[in-house]
């Protein structure tokens, strides 16, 4: 981590004297050009994904280079006990969802990179077809970290996390964390390397690997700190 984040200040540094010497990098390599979800992630994506955060206007930017359905919503009053602010309802992507989900605006556009660049491409690696349909446990919920009475609020907390629970496949497979992960054969592949491929995306990424709680969902996040288990 801290080597990425040493490489990223220089990144910053050296575009920032290009930018004052008048040479313009390509967007994916400009760190203050909008985020474009259908170029693959790089060292600069986190950085862009962080700058949405409290920027409505520049997160719409993005969210309108992607295949998203979205609606903005209404910012919670500041008064609530999970106050929600530059959140947004995803309904559908290149794939339907089991249900529409309410999501902060960098986790709405990491969902989105993570569909084009490591869903869809595992699915065709792995399946030769694409996925039709993600299947979810839901993203909002006003609560602690694993529901104890005591301790920091959950990513959840903040809509700033998503907890997937399996695929179906376009000739009608279905594939559950619950059921396939431990099983072996194709169905466990493609859910390793969507795991992996998640991780280039969000900032936290756990799975089954990582502990009992985990056994039947990715849980995926936009949080401070970079873990892929």
């Amino acid at each position: 981590m801290r080597l990425i984040a040493l490489l990223l200040g220089a990144l910053l540094l050296v575009g920032a004297q290009a930018w004052y010497l008048g040479w313009r990098p390509p967007a994916p390599w400009n760190p203050w050009a909008p985020l474009d979800v259908r170029q693959p992630p790089n060292l600069l994506t986190a950085w862009k994904l962080s700058r949405l955060r409290d920027d409505p206007a520049l997160c719409r930017q993005a969210l309108e280079t992607s295949a998203l359905r979205y609606r903005a919503q209404a910012d919670s009053p500041a008064s609530a006990d999970c106050p929600l602010r530059n959140v947004w309802r995803v309904e559908s992507g290149e794939a339907r969802l089991s249900s529409s989900f309410i999501v902060s605006c960098p986790l709405a556009v990491a969902y989105a990179l993570f569909e084009i660049h490591g869903l869809q491409p595992a699915a065709q690696r792995v399946f030769g077809q694409p996925v039709t349909q993600v299947d979810h446990l839901g993203s909002f919920a006003c609560r602690n970290v694993y529901h104890r009475a005591q301790g920091r609020l959950s990513q959840h907390a903040t809509a700033n996390a998503l907890d997937i629970s399996g695929f179906r496949l376009k000739d009608g497979q279905r594939i559950v964390l619950a059921r396939d992960w431990q099983a072996g054969g194709a169905k466990a592949q493609f859910l390793r390397e969507v795991r992996d491929a998640a991780c280039a995306s969000f900032s936290g990424v756990l799975g089954p690997d990582y502990n009992a709680a985990h056994a039947n969902h990715f849980h995926v996040d936009m949080g401070r700190w970079q873990v892929c288990r």
